[in-house]
């Protein structure tokens, strides 16, 4: 696949509204399973756990979207699908951080994208247990409810906050040349960490092994906010199964200590 290309047209504030909407109608609904021993869990091929609360969280926004936008396509993490390279297509994560979720960890994310032949053009995190969402519509910034967001000012390694789901992902190599150069290594990961640098709360999130239901509304959501988003190797591109985001002035840095070799380039 090609990389998305950043010229696309602005999204209206009405389909931003339409897409945030999905998303914490389905946020919601898995809170009736949050906290619950009955979650029946099963798992899937790849060694990954799903529950009751994914499938049904996915099909209601299948649903949502069938009777709203018909003519869009649809690829779920749950039910499947393909990304339509001459139209619309909507990706779902209907719970980011399933492992979480079935341990009760508030953390978790329902994450809707609304991608176009340019790229994403609508990504929204929504928090369920934590009451927040997370909008960005290509064109009309970042949003946390009615507050505009922006990324962090911070402007090197040192001191800077950097998460990831899990560094297990990371080569030894990778994980020490962040942490020699003076970061702060957390894993408040999966969709949260993304929100954490969109928000001005955390310099940078880097995920090396991921899927792209993951990742698909965060080059949105990043560059409205101010902050930069690409794969491990700089491309501008979500597809790829893994992902680093930062607040932009730390990109060139970041991708340094990952191993990309490409100094400043973002894949553009």
């Amino acid at each position: 696949m090609s990389a998305p290309q950043a010229d696309g047209g602005p999204a209206g504030e009405s389909l931003v509204a339409a897409v945030r909407d999905i998303a914490t109608e389905a946020g919601a609904l898995t809170l009736r399973w949050f906290g619950r021993r009955d979650l029946g869990v099963t798992w899937k091929r790849d060694g990954t756990e799903v529950t009751e609360a994914d499938r049904a969280a996915e099909r209601l926004v299948r649903d949502r979207i069938a009777e709203l936008f018909p003519d869009d396509a649809i690829f779920g993490e749950e039910e499947g699908g393909s990304i339509r390279p001459d139209g619309r297509t909507w990706i779902v994560d209907p719970i980011d951080g399933t492992r979480g979720f079935v341990r009760g960890v508030p953390l978790y994310a329902t994450l809707v994208a609304l991608v176009d032949p340019h790229g994403p053009l609508v990504g929204v995190i929504d928090l369920p247990v934590l009451g927040q969402t997370l909008a960005a519509g290509r064109g009309s910034g970042c949003w946390l409810d009615d507050h505009r967001c922006s990324v962090s000012d911070h402007p090197d390694l040192s001191g800077a906050l950097v998460n990831t789901s899990d560094y297990n992902t990371f080569e030894p190599i990778q994980f020490e040349a962040l942490r020699s150069r003076g970061a702060m290594m957390r894993t408040w990961g999966d969709a949260y960490g993304y929100f954490l640098v969109a928000t001005g709360q955390a310099e940078a999130m880097i995920d090396p092994v991921c899927e792209t239901w993951d990742l698909a509304p965060m080059p949105v959501i990043l560059a409205e906010a101010g902050g930069a988003f690409t794969d491990v190797a700089g491309r501008l591109e979500y597809r790829n199964r893994n992902g680093v985001a930062t607040n932009g002035v730390l990109h060139p840095a970041v991708l340094d200590a990952m191993g990309a070799g490409h100094g400043g380039d973002r894949g553009k």
